[in-house]
């Protein structure tokens, strides 16, 4: 332990010896060069080769424009071109190292480029962590202005700090040089730091990080500190890529990187530049991670984009895939007589990320989530292959795709449980580079899937070869793009069939198109800017993205004078400079700090409760804030954001400076907007947006138009109106099917009709009513979180026909039916069975003779029951039925009240001033009421204590009851709507009644 408390790095748990690991690496590389000396000091990085890279990057202007240093041969740096001066920089750095050090440059590289580094695991230290433990090895307060500077990094400081903001390094630089350790630079040299950040990057816990970073600051001066943190954080921005460094280093060096995502084999492979690398080292070989050919992003025409895959007269065809949502990855298998099947498997990402462990080593690898699956995936014959394609999680329930974010999750649930029925990783291939020892690289697209396709065997849901469209012109694009955004797939990628595989490049021949690059998918939507982020890099130093919401048009807001919004979206892409300083000068001095004690919940609300989702940094009052006009490529389901929904890819177009808060779009607004606009995306042209290019300035302002209002997006109401869903909250999600065929559209006005409201997500209002009659994503997605009935349209049918026919009960509805289920949460299944007999007949509606011949052909399967016996019952039923429309019907007493669940309620207290007649009033209703109860019993009835009872059919009252006492029992059975059963809310004379007549009569004439 050091005298300042901090653990002594040797305190720590030892690496891996070193021996062990130079022996391997001596045997995988036998020809690998060793230095003759020590590696230079690390600050020989940043004072010979980083600070005078970035020096390039600035334009000399006066005195210093007039000194210029002698190039290469003499020559002056006056002759020299940026580019040329850039490599005789790094030239300079290589030669000394190779004298001075010798031909291992490999302990520099991984410095110089750590991005590009895979043999040194991710340290898992952010800004905010890295934050943390200097301040506690500096020994500051984390509440003053250091610590806050440090801590909170995006953030504009008061003092030098602000300078910095966005630039974590920098910051820290500021601060660290306030109390250094060292003012001149440290003694470490770059083998040490290698040696320890290999320790870092092992270390998992804060007290085996923390005297790793305090030696380093032991250790170093403050310059030093900024560019080690930067390699921590892989954010170099040393003013020369990776390609340069390695053009300068070899001539073959960037291929080498591109086959084999090794820099360490680049560096002892390619130390002699006078030694080339062979024809057949220069393709993809197995077992060796290689860099994959990404596709071009275009903003031309479809026409311009076509014409750019070089078509000829004889072929002018181009293929047209869908773009996945998912991580792409590359599949290596080999033969190999050590493991059990003869095959081992490897999966790398396109970072390179060595996914093995997760995918499977082998065919028997029992925590393998595919290659378990892949016995019979591959034709006799093939010994060895490498493909190229996409990961993603299927939903076999579904038989869908599962957005993007839930791949790894599935593929932990697939080793825990190989075959079971949740989401599952399937790879998608659709290209293959290697083939039984030959690359397939320089062979043509239409060559390579013509391979794929005579080499494996789809395995379905699991493992299967993505297919393809040929198109010949432009035209063609479209509406395979129209059917993905419908889809809410990612887009489409175009590619040329004569072309090559172009590792590490972005070419033509592969171009993506995705729907948020086009005008037709994206609504035009003005949002109220009611909080900022703080940005990084080139944007530090201000707020460089906004959160947006919709404005709330509810009681609160009504009363308390105070406008409100849900938080909706997040808004970074598409502000020019000109755009921030509007934006700043329009709000200037009104920003607030975010304080999470005390959140401004009663402007503005976030998702998540307590746990504030997308908390921004400051906020703003709605009414004094502004309002952006965004748009987007699609709504999509989110719980991150307060509205339950939020734009995919949402891209600002211009401030609406002649709007304010009150005619920014509401919550209820946006969601009728999103309820009408899929008709009229369809009517849409097709066009580009070019938004993204540099904004021309317009003499004229094209007028702005919310897309879904307008009276040519109005639908008529689909049926009959009433007020029986009044009060109630819908979420319809799928058309019906049965017993009427209806759109979702059409659906959703017959609720307005019946005085409903129509919502779309269940996250938005309370209790909403979710409405379903097939299986969708969206159902799904409800389904497994398991707190939500999901009920088919048919309830719906039923609810407004029993209104009809009870003419005046408007404001009472049917209680839920198995029969009117999609989906039932296991703690109201019993609840809801008990609303019709054991054969399913209904206890609260009508029920047609039709659905009774469906009940007793349910019934034929009890024994001692013979069909002629059901034939002839039905018949009399149908008699009776016919003759109860005349009130002659009689059913037996003990049966009268059968499957009815009845609460008598008592009246408190009244108040009245005649106390004596008061006593007698409150006598009388008690001795009806207990007659009553007497009749209900023996007729068969079940007699509950409480309201709250779930089974509860009617709730019986004296014709007395004082009017705000009823009025008290009325809102306490609304509040159970949508849940259970609706209580028939009936005086005590409907039992006397029906019972001195001998049949139930017509509620309606006793209801309160």
């Amino acid at each position: 332990m050091s005298s300042d408390g901090i653990p002594e790095p040797d305190e720590l748990p030892d690496a891996p010896p070193p021996q062990d690991v130079g022996k391997d690496l001596d045997e995988q590389y036998p020809n690998r060069p060793h230095n003759h000396s020590p590696t230079l000091p690390f600050h020989e990085l940043f004072e010979t080769l980083f600070n005078p890279l970035n020096e390039l990057k600035k334009k000399p202007t006066g005195p210093v424009a007039a000194r210029r240093k002698v190039g290469p041969h003499g020559n002056s740096a006056q002759n020299l071109s940026p580019q040329e001066r850039r490599r005789d920089i790094i030239e300079r750095f290589i030669a000394r190292w190779r004298t001075d050090v010798g031909d291992d440059i490999y302990p520099a590289f991984r410095l110089i480029i750590p991005e590009k580094d895979r043999d040194r695991a991710m340290y898992g230290l952010k800004e905010k962590v890295i934050g943390k433990l200097l301040v506690k090895i500096m020994k500051i307060d984390k509440n003053s202005e250091d610590g806050f500077n440090l801590l909170n990094w995006k953030l504009p400081g008061q003092s030098a700090a602000s300078r910095m903001a966005g630039d974590f390094a920098g910051r820290c630089y500021e601060v660290i040089s306030k109390r250094p350790m060292r003012t001149e630079v440290g003694n470490m040299l770059i083998e040490e730091v290698n040696e320890k950040l290999d320790r870092l990057s092992a270390a998992s816990k804060e007290e085996q990080q923390l005297p790793i970073l305090a030696e380093f600051y032991r250790r170093m001066n403050p310059e030093e500190l900024m560019w080690l943190i930067r390699m921590i954080l892989r954010q170099m921005k040393i003013g020369a890529t990776e390609r340069t460094l390695f053009n300068v280093w070899h001539p073959d060096a960037e291929n080498l990187f591109s086959i084999s995502s090794s820099l360490r084999r680049v560096c002892w492979e390619l130390h002699d530049p006078n030694i080339r690398l062979e024809a057949d080292e220069r393709g993809v070989t197995l077992m060796q991670c290689f860099q994959p050919q990404l596709a071009q992003f275009q903003m031309h025409s479809f026409e311009r984009m076509v014409e750019r895959m070089r078509p000829t007269e004889e072929d002018p065809t181009f293929w047209i895939e869908e773009k996945l949502d998912g991580e792409r990855m590359q599949l290596h298998m080999a033969p190999d007589d050590t493991v059990q099947g003869g095959r081992k498997f490897g999966f790398w990402s396109r970072k390179a990320k060595d996914y093995t462990y997760l995918y499977g080593n082998g065919l028997y690898d029992e925590n393998g989530a595919l290659t378990r699956h892949l016995k019979d995936a591959f034709v006799d014959g093939v010994e060895s292959i490498i493909l190229d394609g996409e990961m993603i999680t299927w939903d076999p329930e579904q038989d869908a795709p599962v957005p993007f974010g839930t791949l790894k999750t599935a593929a932990l649930s697939e080793q825990r449980n190989p075959f079971s029925s949740g989401p599952r990783p399937l790879f998608r291939v659709f290209d293959i580079l290697y083939l039984n020892g030959q690359d397939l690289t320089r062979y043509t697209l239409r060559d390579r899937r013509n391979a794929l396709q005579k080499s494996i065997k789809p395995v379905h849901r699991r493992f299967e070869i993505h297919p393809y469209e040929e198109a010949k012109s432009a035209a063609e694009i479209e509406p395979l793009l129209r059917k993905v955004v419908e889809e809410a797939s990612e887009g489409l990628v175009l590619k040329n069939p004569r072309s090559p595989y172009r590792l590490n490049e972005r070419h033509d021949d592969w171009m993506k198109v995705k729907p948020e690059y086009m005008t037709e998918f994206g609504e035009s939507l003005d949002v109220i800017v009611i909080g900022g982020y703080y940005g990084s890099g080139r944007r530090g130093g201000g707020l460089s993205s906004f959160l947006c919401g919709l404005r709330v048009d509810d009681a609160h807001s009504q009363t308390s004078g105070h406008p409100k919004c849900y938080s909706f979206c997040k808004v970074g892409g598409g502000f020019t400079a000109a755009d921030y300083a509007n934006v700043r000068h329009h709000t200037e001095g009104k920003w607030k700090d975010w304080d999470p004690k005390k959140p401004p919940t009663e402007f503005i609300e976030l998702a998540g409760g307590n746990a504030q989702l997308e908390r921004p940094d400051v906020w703003i009052k709605p009414d004094e804030s502004v309002v952006l006009c965004v748009k987007a490529a699609s709504v999509s389901v989110s719980d991150s954001f307060r509205a339950g929904l939020t734009l995919r890819f949402p891209r600002f177009k211009r401030l609406r400076m002649d709007k304010d808060w009150k005619s920014a779009l509401s919550v209820q607004e946006f969601l009728d907007l999103k309820a009408n606009v899929e008709q009229e995306r369809r009517d849409k042209e097709f066009t580009v947006d070019n938004s993204r290019r540099k904004r021309i300035k317009r003499t004229t302002k094209k007028p702005l138009t919310v897309a879904g209002y307008g009276p040519e997006t109005e639908l008529k109401y689909q049926g009959p109106s009433g007020k029986v869903f009044e009060g109630l909250n819908f979420f319809i999600i799928t058309e019906s099917t049965a017993p009427e065929k209806k759109s979702k559209a059409e659906l959703e006005q017959l609720v307005k009709a019946n005085g409903g409201k129509i919502y779309q997500t269940n996250t938005v209002a309370p209790d909403t009513v979710c409405i379903a009659d097939r299986r969708t994503v969206k159902v799904a997605s409800i389904q497994k979180g398991g707190k939500k009935n999901i009920i088919r349209p048919k309830w719906l049918f039923d609810c407004i026909k029993q209104n009809q026919t009870d003419a005046g009960l408007s404001d009472l509805i049917l209680p839920l039916e198995p029969g009117h289920m999609f989906f039932i949460k296991d703690d109201e299944k019993e609840v809801i069975s008990q609303n019709v007999d054991p054969f399913g007949d209904s206890y609260a509606r009508d029920t047609s003779v039709e659905e009774l011949r469906e009940i007793f052909d349910r019934m034929k399967a009890i024994e001692n029951v013979q069909s002629s016996q059901i034939s002839e019952l039905l018949d009399q039923l149908h008699v009776q039925a016919q003759e109860s429309n005349t009130g002659d019907a009689i059913v037996p007493c003990g049966w009268l009240f059968k499957g009815l669940t009845l609460y008598f309620h008592r009246s408190s207290d009244n108040g009245g001033s005649n106390e004596s007649t008061d006593k007698e009033s409150r006598a009388d209703q008690e001795y009806h009421l207990y007659v009553a109860t007497n009749l209900a019993r023996f007729g068969g009835a079940r007699i509950v204590d409480t309201v709250e009872d779930m089974a509860v059919t009617h709730a019986v009252v004296s014709p007395e009851l004082p009017a705000a006492e009823l009025s008290t029992l009325r809102g306490t059975l609304a509040k159970k709507i949508g849940r259970r059963k609706m209580p028939r809310l009936i005086t005590v004379r409907w039992i006397e009644e029906s019972w001195k007549e001998q049949t139930l009569l017509d509620e309606e004439r006793f209801h309160s």
